[in-house]
């Protein structure tokens, strides 16, 4: 059975996604029923409830998402991708009701930079990247094309923004760098014209469009940092905002009193007038704010940043109510506190996170600037979280307030890439990039190195430790796993095989382990002798990265760049359920000790919890 794809495979429930893709511009949307909030993470839509914090995946990009709207009446869903040269970039309308795909439209060539529906949603503009730059015309009934044009001509740089008018299907305005055009549809003539609004001898890259719900003015966010107030009806340029915004401003939302909003790239969030700009409030919001969205008649306001976490603000206070947070790079490694599912810890580019298992809610966060960890894990008295980080160092942390407790300095030359420590807490057997395994012994204040053992010839991907401490197996990309003696330091045990290892994990009743790695394949070993028992066909495309055995022995899960979580009967080695739902490369898994999650780690930064299935 390969990988178990056969028809009787079950699926795992999904419990909860951590996870936000800050950096999609407009990207954090409240849908007009003003209970769900709707945004992209990787290849994938979340929908989540914003009374019941229920969430929905809509799957069918290929790619990442790359922009996403919401239709007036809230009836549909358009998103937008990227892809690689030389092949389309899809668009994908949703139907928001039926949750899956109303139409699949094909035209952009390598990115979908933005897109907008018409008032009445009869219609749906799409804007192509860079290597595209042309504007297109959708009927949203027919699914199909109606004309196209290039966005800005060829004097003028690229097209970064497109917003439809409120009031008429007729115009919609586009922007970018050197070009402001507000266009006009000419149905009968299957034609669009555009009109290039005059700005005299002002230069600016337009990063937003925000048109006024009564189409008399719309105004445009600039990378300078100011705002630009155009007439929409005589194309002319009426005033420009005084107040610099610093790093540009992203996104702008009018409000219906006439105030503006106004997201910059330094993580300001500012209410300024309408008319003259003046600003009324400001708060500050950590990393470059790239989304405001209001809920209803913007009592409301939802605000998404690239250090893809998500705020909540009530209009009159303007008080920010942190709401979500999320890691905005991969996340390489997760790890559950010895006997304990209530916590677990992620660990990504220079931080690692503490997460509450039943409200996937952040409760802890230890930041090293401009380094990043490669595996993290609770020391089993729990007084210490342990990490290994690409700067050569392993670092120990207070898990209640994460402070630094435990530096070992120059532990591996090419940066630390596994960790394991024994059950007594002494020590602590760390793998490097250069392929040296290293054992240290740790005393209160200080630490030792014990014995370097040196047989790996490529970097050391993970490390088990068996549960008397006197033995260990390492997982390394040189296609061999070793077991080691942790009494004399020396090898006892040797598996090779055609393939670079990812993972390697005992049975607990340690007679047994199992590995996996980039041949697709999970081998079954005897640890007395080192004699293969068994080989299964992980998985039908990609490495299988992680692998996790439950605490009884009798299941143990997998995933990898496939990015499907598989749950296994060890026994009979046969899939029972399989969870769809990452888009990027599946990076770790983990069956919680209890038994009741499986949380998976992946590329795009998303950490997903799943539930346990009881029945298999």
């Amino acid at each position: 059975m390969a990988g178990g794809e056969t028809q009787d495979v079950s699926f795992l429930e999904l419990e909860s996604v951590i996870g936000f893709n800050g950096y999609v511009f407009s990207g954090l949307t409240v849908h007009p029923n003003k209970e769900h909030l709707i945004y992209p993470l990787g290849c994938n839509i979340l929908i989540k409830s914003l009374t019941t914090n229920k969430q929905e995946v809509l799957q069918g990009h290929t790619n990442n998402v790359s922009c996403v709207t919401v239709s007036k009446s809230g009836r549909y869903i358009a998103s937008g991708q990227v892809t690689f040269m030389g092949f389309k970039a899809d668009v994908i309308i949703w139907d928001f009701a039926k949750r899956e795909i109303y139409a699949r439209l094909q035209l952009h060539k390598a990115k979908v930079e933005a897109l907008t529906f018409s008032p009445n949603e009869k219609y749906l503009v799409t804007l192509g990247g860079q290597d595209d730059g042309s504007v297109v015309v959708w009927n949203v009934g027919q699914k199909e094309a109606i004309c196209g044009s290039p966005a800005s001509v060829h004097s003028a740089g690229h097209c970064y923004t497109v917003q439809y008018s409120n009031t008429s299907d007729d115009i919609f305005v586009s922007a970018g760098n050197g070009t402001l055009r507000v266009w006009e549809l000419d149905l009968p003539n299957r034609k669009i014209r555009s009109t290039d609004c005059q700005t005299g001898q002002m230069k600016r890259i337009v990063k937003c469009v925000e048109i006024e719900e009564d189409d008399v003015f719309f105004y445009c966010g600039t990378t300078t940092g100011d705002i630009l107030k155009v007439n929409l009806k005589t194309k002319l340029l009426s005033s420009c905002g005084p107040a610099k915004f610093s790093m540009g401003v992203n996104t702008i939302k009018a409000m219906k009193t006439g105030d503006l909003l106004v997201g910059s790239g330094d993580g300001m969030l500012t209410l300024c007038s309408g008319t003259n700009f003046k600003l009324l409030k400001s708060v500050q919001l950590s990393g470059g704010v790239t989304s405001v969205s209001l809920r209803g008649e913007g009592h409301q306001v939802f605000v998404g940043t690239d250090m893809a976490q998500m705020y909540r603000f009530t209009y009159p206070n303007f008080k920010e109510e942190l709401l979500t947070t999320s890691h905005n790079s991969a996340v390489n490694d997760v790890a559950f506190p010895h006997g304990s599912s209530e916590l677990f810890a992620t660990c990504s580019e220079s931080d690692i996170r503490v997460w509450r298992s039943d409200k996937s809610k952040e409760v802890l966060r230890i930041s090293v600037p401009n380094m990043t960890c490669t595996a993290v894990l609770f020391m089993i008295d729990g007084t210490s979280i342990i990490s290994a980080w690409n700067d050569g160092k392993i670092r120990g942390f207070t898990p209640e307030t994460g402070n630094l407790i435990l530096t070992v300095h120059n532990a591996h030359s090419l940066g630390v890439t596994a960790i394991a420590t024994t059950s007594d807490c002494k020590r602590i057997v760390s793998g490097g990039g250069e392929g040296q395994v290293r054992v240290w012994e740790m005393q209160p204040g200080s630490h030792t190195l014990l014995a370097t053992m040196k047989e790996h010839k490529a970097s050391v991907n993970c490390i088990k430790i068996k549960s008397n401490n006197q033995e260990c197996v390492t997982a390394s990309s040189d296609g061999a796993c070793i077991i080691w003696d942790l009494v004399r330091f020396i090898r006892n045990q040797m598996v090779l095989a055609n393939t670079l290892f990812k993972t390697v994990c005992y049975h607990p009743e340690e007679h047994q382990i199992l590995t996996s790695g980039t041949d697709r394949k999970i081998g079954y070993w005897e640890v007395h002798d080192g004699s293969a028992v068994r080989d299964l066909e992980g998985s039908l495309s990609g490495s299988i990265n992680g692998l996790n055995i439950t605490r009884n022995g009798v299941h143990f899960v997998t995933g990898g760049d496939d990015k499907l979580v598989k749950v296994w009967r060890y026994g009979e080695g046969e899939v029972t359920h399989v969870g769809i739902g990452h888009s990027g490369s599946i990076t770790s898994v983990m069956a919680c000790p209890n038994n009741k999650y499986v949380i998976s780690t992946s590329t795009d930064g998303a950490v997903l919890l799943w539930r346990f299935p009881q029945s298999c």
